[in-house]
């Protein structure tokens, strides 16, 4: 794959210089390596161990990086293209194809079997998937899109992953939550993980380059305030909330999490992560955010090995 067609835009390279500081070379020159291949197992259907014991006899090389997270796995092997998604356990739904990176905001959040559980942007269905393995498929997962074209490809991935604790709800995320506190119908977990400018995916998807635009970042960030005032008004007191972004413009991050402490009755928990973070930043530019918004999140690929991402963690005060 050709990464060379894309050329970042100056203004995106002076901001991730002002992010990075010195890890900035590093930065650019992971840029141009290829990703990782990580998938999850998918504990709905399959053991990790067995899973790892079927694909290494198809000659598949498996690496299980974190010890505490035996579901992640990095297939090591040189394989054609497309033989991970043509692979009989792909269809069969024992794994799911998914970057290291996007598997975290689940983990954080923890849902347990027995809880109630809103997944407010859920497609294609990576990050519900695992929380329905994670909740043994107990307990109530509310998992809304509001294109109907990726309804189809959340259903069809939920389906495939044996999926049985949920409902697919197609509203804009807003109304759907307004329609729910009407109701009094409260979560345990909220999982915000928000539509964002992707920044973080340039490895993957290089054409994010050419789409950069600073102005899609301040509207987006104006759409995630909306989005994460509604998440917090369906949580039960002392429900949790996950915020997390594929992108690194502190306007989609940062901004939102202390948009959040600043009109609503919430706290930002410090999270642990299996694999290398900085702490999210408390001023950018001319803009200071509060104290706490620094127990946030964030992934860099040139740390991690990973696409990049933010995730922050609050909690609903009683």
């Amino acid at each position: 794959m050709s990464k060379k067609n894309y050329e970042p835009k100056p203004l995106f390279l002076e901001r991730m210089k002002k992010l990075l500081g010195k890890d900035f070379e590093s930065y650019m020159e992971i840029l141009k390596k290829e990703p990782v291949k990580s998938i999850r197992c998918n504990t709905i259907k399959i053991s990790p161990k067995d899973l790892k014991k079927r694909l290494e006899e198809k000659g598949w090389e498996i690496k299980i990086p974190f010890k505490n997270y035996p579901e992640i796995m990095i297939i090591e092997s040189e394989l054609k293209p497309g033989e991970v998604g043509r692979a009989i356990e792909h269809l069969l739904g024992y794994f799911y194809m998914q970057e290291i990176a996007s598997m975290l905001p689940p983990l954080v959040l923890n849902p347990k079997k027995g809880e109630m559980v809103l997944d407010i942007c859920a497609s294609p269905g990576s990050k519900t998937t695992q929380m329905a393995a994670m909740m043994e498929n107990e307990g109530l997962l509310v998992a809304n899109e509001v294109k109907f074209g990726r309804i189809k490809i959340l259903a069809a991935n939920t389906e495939r992953c044996g999926v049985m604790n949920m409902i697919i709800t197609r509203r804009d995320g807003i109304a759907l939550c307004k329609k729910l506190k009407e109701n009094n119908f409260l979560f345990d977990k909220v999982l915000l993980d928000a539509p964002c400018s992707g920044e973080g995916t340039i490895r993957s998807t290089p054409r994010t380059l050419e789409m950069w635009n600073i102005n899609t970042i301040k509207n987006l960030s104006k759409l995630q305030k909306s989005l994460i005032s509604s998440a917090i008004e369906v949580l039960k007191p002392n429900g949790e909330l996950v915020y997390s972004t594929c992108t690194h413009a502190p306007e989609e991050n940062e901004e939102i999490i202390d948009f959040a402490l600043k009109n609503f009755d919430v706290e930002v928990e410090k999270i642990n992560l299996p694999l290398n973070f900085v702490q999210g930043i408390t001023k950018f530019e001319d803009k200071k955010y509060l104290e706490d918004v620094k127990y946030s999140c964030r992934i860099y690929p040139q740390n991690a090995n990973t696409e990049g991402f933010f995730i922050a963690k609050m909690r609903k005060k009683k």
